[in-house]
């Protein structure tokens, strides 16, 4: 049984071939820059299977041409997918809205609705929609799975959900917290209540996913109780490009005093906020590496991300009551020592802590980096959307044969 995953953004595609069961990867790449300039040589998609690696140079101007190639590349390396009696496509959606809370087979009906859903996730669901139409024409007999970023913060508490505006305006226009990394969450989580060795249903834990974008959750029983993004993926921690959380009457004040239109605001917010626009660098890497050269915006731009992460810790804290568990993960959260040394620091008396040595140890694996007496472990544990997604859509494929 093999599961193609997609993961169809605005302008790349990444994509796994995988065994649902055994999480073995056949194949995984991905195309960038689609419809995008590129320098002649340069290449645009990236293909790794069987320890072997392809690419293909030149431009990709739209999300098929690209599925194309990364076909071609497929049956080069010896997968010919539309020979290899896929079992699945499973997709991630990032917005599936009050409509779709859990995996859905996709239909003509379900593909107008998500895009009908672009309203409220404009940088996604267009390119989530492209994806699916793309590997629908290219794989006809084969099942089409989406599975929805949203969908495990769908039964958060009314409290947690409800924005305090107009209801009737809310109501209208479908404004609430609906949440996103998800699949992420869920899957952490799960894999936190196998490191602790307890039922998911008896364990509370904070799972802090760090990427260029950010998220963290509250999760009570294995069900999640709060989280950090709200409408849109731009509340919250603060991210790579994305503001995170500030006042809304700044969006106001930008558009009386600066001549801002909604357009300008969405761009500063969502691409040119976040780190890059306090150090002019969204990537983890280079901003620690500006800040060992003394630089002041890019240590201010830390202290920014350090200091709302904390504050989401805090929040959690009291929300769950009990906590058995804070866990790292993504990008950020899995490979800097740094950000969660920082993020724990000073927080003993709440029973927080990490070990120097175990948080500086190099390695892949889901481990406890808390001291091994700490009232409440600290934890890196991977995470791997594909493999979960893979897994839904196989058992959604299951299920409805």
């Amino acid at each position: 049984m093999r599961v193609l995953v997609i993961n169809s953004g605005s302008s790349s595609i990444k994509y796994q071939l995988l065994e649902p069961v055994s999480g073995a990867v056949a194949a995984s790449g991905m195309v960038s820059r689609i419809g995008e300039p590129v320098e002649p040589g340069s290449p645009t998609v990236e293909h790794e299977a069987d320890g072997r690696t392809l690419a293909h140079d030149g431009p990709i101007p739209e999300h098929a041409t690209g599925l194309r190639v990364v076909f071609e590349l497929f049956a080069r390396s010896g997968h010919d997918l539309t020979g290899e009696g896929l079992y699945a496509v499973g997709h991630r959606v990032v917005h599936g809205g009050e409509v779709f809370y859990r995996p859905t087979l996709v239909t003509d009906a379900v593909l107008t609705s998500i895009d009908e859903l672009s309203a409220l996730a404009p940088l996604h669901n267009p390119a989530n929609v492209i994806g699916i139409e793309s590997a629908r024409r290219l794989l006809p007999a084969v099942p089409q799975v989406a599975v929805f970023d949203t969908a495990f913060f769908h039964g958060l508490p009314d409290a947690a959900k409800t924005y305090a505006i107009d209801a009737k305006v809310a109501a209208a226009h479908g404004i609430r917290r609906y949440g996103f990394h998800g699949t992420s969450h869920e899957y952490v989580s799960g894999q936190v209540a196998e490191l602790l060795g307890r039922d998911a249903a008896a364990v509370n834990q904070i799972v802090l996913h760090l990427g260029n974008g950010a998220s963290a959750s509250a999760i009570r029983g294995g069900r999640a109780v709060d989280t950090s993004m709200g409408l849109t993926p731009l509340e919250g921690l603060v991210m790579g490009t994305r503001s995170g959380d500030l006042d809304p009457g700044i969006i106001g004040h930008l558009m009386r005093t600066a001549d801002f239109d909604i357009d300008a605001i969405d761009l500063l917010l969502n691409r040119n906020s976040g780190l890059k626009g306090l150090s002019g660098v969204n990537d983890f890497r280079e901003l620690q590496r500006l800040i060992d050269t003394g630089d002041q915006a890019a240590r201010l731009a830390y202290e920014v991300y350090i200091h709302r992460l904390r504050h989401y810790i805090g929040a959690y804290l009291i929300d769950l009551g009990e906590v058995h568990a804070i866990t790292f993960t993504a990008g950020v959260g899995e490979n800097s020592p740094q950000v969660r040394a920082d993020a724990s620091a000073g927080l003993s008396r709440f029973g927080i802590g990490v070990d120097a040595d175990l948080n500086t140890a190099k390695s892949r694996a889901a481990r406890y980096i808390s001291p091994p007496d700490a009232e409440i472990p600290v934890l890196v544990v991977p995470t791997n959307e594909e493999l979960a997604i893979a897994r839904a859509a196989a058992a959604l494929v299951t299920a409805s044969a």
